[in-house]
């Protein structure tokens, strides 16, 4: 079967075409000496509970103006509690950030009304809005106020289950699946590695687009980043009502140490992504999140531009591409040069409230995994105007 790019018209069209008009830029020097500064972290306890469920696997976190409040998506695939989302709140200024307030939690409900199953009572029979899902990143609709979704399937001996982009209401009910790209479903041959899908999920042009993006290259283009080379993965721009408008390669980094010992765990890829400005389409901060044994993990925040780049919606394969431009991208944070009590599995980022001082807040949150060796981190950032 034939796919055609929808191009984009009304509304979406002039936002893709739009120059930024809203965000005035200091010159080089002085945005160069003119860092981001650390306003502050909190740690959550381990195994915290929560109404009846288990804190942890925080893998995105979202402000809502409407509330003042954070939302975050858990994890868990319906292994430990049903698969759910929580909505939290803390203080934050320009000196500080205060203690996580936990304010409430609700499931992710099917289209009949059930949470998922855990991947042990997967039935591949039914729909596949109906499967077990492994979810990643949750942002608040600018529009309606309710929450879009995603997560990253399943490919193993087990389950083929797509990735998926998923709207619900506030309480976490079912509304509508926005329609994924061909090369980004399961199948046989082709398609998202194996926990490497949809990590990345942002509203854009006002909340008239969303952008997504998978963690590491797709089966077809070419082999996941290694210590000597980095590889080419996909962000994706659609309508909000579904149609896709473009795809964008993005130039993901090497793995940034050999683990210890020798051929044990190390990997790296794409786990937030985030506008940077709403009146501009073509700008996002992506985040690098890679884990090496014996070393740890390192958090890099890049700004990309995909102004200029290479639509490759209709490219089968990157690997065998020629000619493919990617999108740009500039280091705006690596962890590692905060004062951090540690750099944990940081997964998840939003913009906070604009401080008094003229700076954007930054707000980062880890998943610890369940794990008792890892933690549930909060950490917020003071990120100059002039720097984006």
């Amino acid at each position: 079967m034939s796919r055609r790019v929808l191009k984009p018209r009304g509304l979406a069209a002039a936002l893709i075409g739009a120059v930024p008009f809203t965000l005035m830029t200091a010159p080089a020097a002085q945005a160069e000496h003119r860092p981001l500064r650390l306003i502050g972290e909190q740690t959550v306890p381990n195994a915290l509970p929560y109404e009846g469920t288990v804190v942890g696997g925080l893998s995105s976190i979202d402000y809502d103006p409407r509330t003042g409040e954070y939302a975050l998506i858990c994890d868990d695939r319906s292994a430990i509690d049903p698969a759910r989302f929580y909505t939290a709140k803390f203080s934050l200024d320009a000196d500080g950030l205060g203690p996580v307030t936990f304010t409430g939690t609700k499931p992710l409900l099917r289209p009949d009304g059930t949470p998922y199953p855990p991947l042990a009572k997967n039935d591949q029979t039914q729909p596949q809005n109906m499967r077990t899902i492994d979810p990643e990143e949750l942002r608040v609709d600018p529009w309606t106020g309710h929450y879009l979704w995603s997560q990253e399937g399943e490919r193993s001996t087990a389950a083929l289950i797509d990735p998926s982009i998923r709207a619900a209401n506030r309480d976490g009910s079912y509304v509508r699946d926005l329609p994924v790209p061909a090369n980004e479903r399961m199948t046989a041959t082709a398609g998202p590695r194996q926990n490497l899908v949809l990590e990345g999920l942002t509203f854009a042009g006002f909340g008239s687009l969303v952008a997504s993006s998978v963690e590491g290259p797709l089966v077809q283009d070419g082999p996941e980043p290694t210590t000597t080379s980095g590889a080419l993965s996909r962000i994706t721009l659609q309508s909000r009502f579904g149609p896709v408008l473009a795809q964008y390669a993005y130039p993901q980094d090497k793995v940034f140490a050999s683990p210890n010992p020798p051929g044990a765990f190390a990997t790296t890829g794409v786990s937030s992504l985030l506008a940077v400005d709403q009146a501009d389409p073509t700008r996002y901060l992506v985040m690098e999140r890679a884990f090496v044994t014996g070393v740890g993990n390192k958090i890099r925040i890049y700004e990309i531009d995909t102004k200029g780049a290479t639509n490759i919606a209709k490219t089968p394969s990157l690997a065998d591409a020629k000619n493919v431009k990617p999108v740009k991208k500039r280091l705006l944070a690596d962890l590692a040069d905060f004062k951090l009590s540690t750099v944990d599995n940081v997964e998840g980022m939003t913009w906070g409230p604009r401080l008094p001082t003229g700076e954007r807040s930054l707000v980062l949150v880890s998943d610890n995994n369940f794990s008792a060796t890892q933690v549930t981190q909060f950490i917020a950032l003071a990120v100059p105007s002039e720097r984006l």
